[in-house]
């Protein structure tokens, strides 16, 4: 993938030590639509599984990595899809 990508596993990797982490660029299947980009990375989706979402609801997660990744959101990344799990979660 590239920068961007490498940026938001790179801060998801500090922040929450996930014991999975997976983000697929789905920029191509928004082609035309808001937020697209040519080259892609503008639309994402994360599944991510971290002790650090333990004991805490979906919004509060999505919350944590909204927060850990706000440059990102803030500029090149203009959809996040978000899948957070506890471990054991499924």
């Amino acid at each position: 993938m590239g920068a961007v990508a490498d940026a938001i596993e790179a801060k998801l990797n500090a922040a929450f030590s996930p014991t999975r982490l997976v983000l697929v660029d789905d920029s191509d299947r928004h082609n035309g639509h808001a937020g697209h980009r040519v080259g892609g990375e503008s639309h994402f989706n994360l599944t991510i599984e971290a002790q650090a979402f333990a004991g805490k609801p979906r919004v509060a997660r999505q919350r944590l990595i909204f927060q850990a990744l706000r440059e990102e959101m803030a500029g090149p990344v203009h959809a996040l899809s978000i899948v957070a799990l506890a471990p054991g979660e499924s």
